[in-house]
């Protein structure tokens, strides 16, 4: 039975009619919230009612594709919008184009391809850019192609849970995609001395900037008009959600190898060396030895511990046949994840295709595997479980957010959703805990000040 309109809830409602009056507009809705059919639904007023446009873009992940003709199929107002999907082959992906549609939706990576290869006349009149986080980088292929195309569009919506997942200076390009520069300025470097000043240096190169007195407010304001916000635990009922860390330690060898990694940039094991030429570079190998494995110069993987590994042989079975899900990072963490979960003949698969996800949400599976980066928008995992495990951390607040809400999102059963950390000690994945919460302490900022007030 197809859902009405009327089943609409009233944070919706108010969205659409912000949609319809603001011709550019950031909506930053939690997951779970229901971005997508706010958004069709504004869409199909627009298009059907008052005639204000026509012809409608669709830019986000690949994986959200589905998600927007699933939503249309759905629900019963929007049965008079039609949809088509351009991916595929180049040939396929024309072929979409040229199909008579209301709706054309495109995955990220294939815009500049539809900019500037596909050799179809740009004339829509509406964009929905659906995480308009993926656009925060001024100097992307995707951000520079849209930019191109920009000035034909009438209207220009963003949609995103996580606006600011690397702070404030995030912020520039995903606005100016909306309004041209008019609030935050055309160009990065206006914006910077605006706002910031220069953080950690060497010399004349600048690694990072730090926003000056007041600047964040005057940010919030400027682009206050234009945004709003909602939480989904203001709206919905949310399972409680605790975060907890497991500890473990290496031992003295073990902290030793670590540490030579850290002062000299170079290891020498007897498997074979491994060398860090830059800091982000050492960031990454340090990340890798914390998990109990690194890459050494020749491709192959040598193995420093198997800490974390018992650790989550421990919390599985602590869960006593309860499904867990598990984030991890690297291929030799999921190969060396693989191995431990045959030795204990755990059935498990990795969470990547349409297939494992429906064994998931059917709780055919024991352990869930999971890469942030494959699965983060649009894939809902919710009804498989409530407990994530974060085998390896990650700089991403974005993919990190994305991930632990596959769980917890409206429609989880239990009444409670549970994210562990296995955290090694006195390594680098301490310091990624606390930078993830620094940003979170940012996004939330933005989040809060421009959240909406239902009247």
């Amino acid at each position: 039975m197809k859902l009405k309109r009327t089943d609409l809830h009233e944070y919706q409602n108010y969205s659409v009619q912000f949609i319809k009056d603001h011709p550019t507009a950031a909506i930053v809705l939690d997951c779970g919230l229901g971005k997508t059919v706010t958004s069709l639904t504004a869409i199909d007023d627009m298009l059907h009612d008052t005639f204000e446009i026509r012809k409608i873009l669709v830019v986000c992940p690949l994986r959200v594709c589905d998600v927007w003709k699933d939503e249309i199929e759905k629900w019963e107002h929007l049965a008079g919008l039609t949809c088509s999907i351009v991916r595929g082959t180049p040939v396929e992906r024309l072929s979409a184009l040229k199909a008579d549609a209301d709706i054309y939706i495109v995955n990220r990576e294939n815009l500049q391809w539809l900019v500037e290869q596909s050799g179809i006349p740009f004339d829509y009149d509406m964009c929905v850019l659906d995480e308009l986080s993926s656009f925060k980088n001024w100097q992307s292929k995707r951000f520079k192609a849209f930019m191109k195309v920009r000035p034909l569009l009438k209207r220009v919506i963003g949609l995103t849970g996580t606006p600011s997942s690397n702070g404030l200076m995030d912020l520039f390009a995903e606005y100016r995609c909306l309004d041209m520069g008019e609030r935050l300025g055309r160009f990065i470097g206006q914006y910077r001395t605006a706002f910031f000043r220069p953080d950690r240096c060497n010399g004349p190169i600048v690694y990072s900037y730090k926003p000056l007195p007041g600047a964040e407010d005057e940010i919030y304001r400027r682009i206050s008009d234009i945004t709003i916000s909602m939480r989904s635990t203001d709206y919905l009922k949310m399972p409680d959600l605790i975060e907890s860390a497991h500890e473990v330690e290496m031992d003295t060898s073990e902290t030793k190898h670590y540490e030579d990694m850290k002062k000299d940039l170079i290891l020498q094991l007897p498997e074979g060396e491994v060398t860090a030429a830059n800091a982000a570079s050492l960031s990454n190998k340090l990340c890798q030895m914390a998990n109990g494995a690194v890459y050494a110069d020749d491709g192959t993987v040598t193995e420093i511990h198997d800490k974390k590994l018992n650790a989550l042989e421990d919390i599985i079975e602590a869960a006593n046949g309860s499904p867990v899900l598990v984030a991890y990072w690297f291929k030799h963490d999921y190969d060396r994840i693989e191995k431990r979960l045959k030795e204990l003949g755990v059935t498990y698969a990795k969470i990547d295709t349409n297939e494992s996800i429906r064994r998931w949400n059917n709780r055919e599976l024991q352990v869930g595997l999971l890469h942030p980066a494959a699965v983060g928008h649009g894939v809902n995992l919710q009804s498989g479980g409530n407990i994530i495990v974060w085998f390896s951390q990650i700089w991403s607040l974005e993919l990190y957010e994305q991930s632990v809400d596959r769980l917890f999102r409206q429609g989880q059963q239990s009444g409670t959703v549970s994210v562990i950390h296995i955290v090694t000690k006195d390594t680098i994945d301490e310091r990624i805990a606390k930078a993830l919460k620094q940003k979170d302490a940012t996004q939330s900022a933005l989040i809060d000040a421009v959240k909406a007030v239902l009247r």
